[in-house]
């Protein structure tokens, strides 16, 4: 669910891991569940900096990130933000990324002070029922603004 612990940007010597502009922050998620497309969705609509890219995890970008990190894409719990070469996964990456990029989602901070076991079964929840709000595929006829956003 966490990603496991690596030094900044160590990505970059990974040779399973592409090449890419690691100047804005990057989010990879599943590219096949309904949730994760809506989220991205939102991600681009709030994003007015243009800070954020989205990766999806079944991408070669995806999958070497996710491995690299000690995560599965097809592991539900696979949530990965980088920023600054950092990586952040599970609630731990939403409750930093959100209030980035709406202030009325400041109050989610709040989530962050809870035990990391808590964070951790909250989000699991959350992940492991993502296919109730059905499938599809994030990357199918998207919008202008998500699909410069995409990262394959």
């Amino acid at each position: 669910m966490r990603p496991a612990a690596r030094q900044p940007y160590s990505y970059r010597d990974d040779p399973e891991v592409p090449a890419f502009d690691d100047a804005c922050i990057l989010v990879v998620m599943d590219g096949d569940c309904a949730l994760c497309s809506a989220t991205a969705r939102r991600i681009a609509r709030l994003d007015r900096e243009d800070a954020v890219r989205i990766c999806t995890a079944q991408s070669p970008l995806g999958h070497g990130l996710l491995a690299h990190y000690d995560l599965s894409p097809d592991d539900p719990d696979s949530w990965l933000m980088l920023h600054e070469g950092q990586a952040r996964g599970s609630l731990d990456a939403m409750v930093a990324l959100f209030p980035r990029l709406h202030r009325g989602f400041r109050p989610l901070r709040a989530l962050g002070l809870l035990p990391l076991g808590v964070q951790d079964w909250l989000y699991a929840r959350i992940a492991r029922n993502r296919y109730h709000f059905g499938k599809t595929d994030l990357c199918a006829l998207p919008d202008p603004e998500l699909r410069r956003r995409l990262i394959s």
